[in-house]
């Protein structure tokens, strides 16, 4: 995968660039850190850092888009359908990350499409729920493009000043996420304990 994905944007460019962060958003396994830090070191010789970031966010909003149409023609039972087909198969579908997607959304609202974006797989599934419940459009694209400019610059930006220290560089940075993911579990966890202690238990009459 890592062979190819520096081959295909070294030959063809921001046309690579652009079909891949559209896939990758579309089909999770296909991690955007690869794609990004190359193309961050690509930016070193023959691509231009700033065009490399306009074109990155123009296809990850061509697969949010597409996620949200998909979105908008599924129900639950539909959907989960799609996740037990042979096509959810292919793609790696899980039910779990959609409901961690929908949880974010139902949770967080607008600001759950701009947060999903620095999020691992919530990242690109996080459009589907933002569909399912017909979320203003104009507001979904707003939300996301923003959430997308952010996620590709800091990914570019590492490759860029890591030059050919980029493998390194994305190593060192999927670690800091699986932190990253763990210390948002122990907050959220710490949340609802808090959230079931004043809510419930210090309110509960004392005998």
């Amino acid at each position: 995968m890592e062979t190819f994905i520096e081959e295909v944007i070294s030959q063809y460019g921001y046309v690579a660039l652009v079909l891949l962060l559209a896939i990758e958003n579309i089909f999770p396994p296909i991690p955007s850190e690869l794609i990004l830090t190359f193309t961050g070191y690509a930016t070193t010789t023959v691509l231009n850092p700033i065009w490399a970031v306009i074109f990155a966010t123009l296809g990850s909003m061509i697969g949010a888009i597409i996620l949200y149409w998909i979105g908008t023609q599924l129900t639950l039972t539909r959907l989960e359908h799609l996740v037990n087909s042979k096509i959810g198969k292919i793609l790696h579908l899980k039910m779990a990350d959609f409901i961690k997607a929908e949880m974010s959304f139902t949770k967080y609202g607008y600001w759950s499409v701009f947060i999903g974006r620095f999020i691992p797989v919530v990242r690109s599934l996080i459009s589907v729920p933002a569909g399912m419940t017909r979320m203003n459009f104009p507001r979904f694209l707003l939300f996301s493009t923003l959430g997308s400019i952010i996620w590709n610059s800091v990914l570019i930006s590492l490759g860029y000043y890591a030059g050919k220290a980029w493998q390194h560089v994305l190593v060192q940075f999927e670690t800091i996420t699986m932190y990253f993911k763990y210390v948002l579990i122990l907050i959220a966890g710490f949340l609802i304990i808090y959230f079931i202690w004043t809510r419930f238990i210090k309110k509960a009459p004392k005998e």
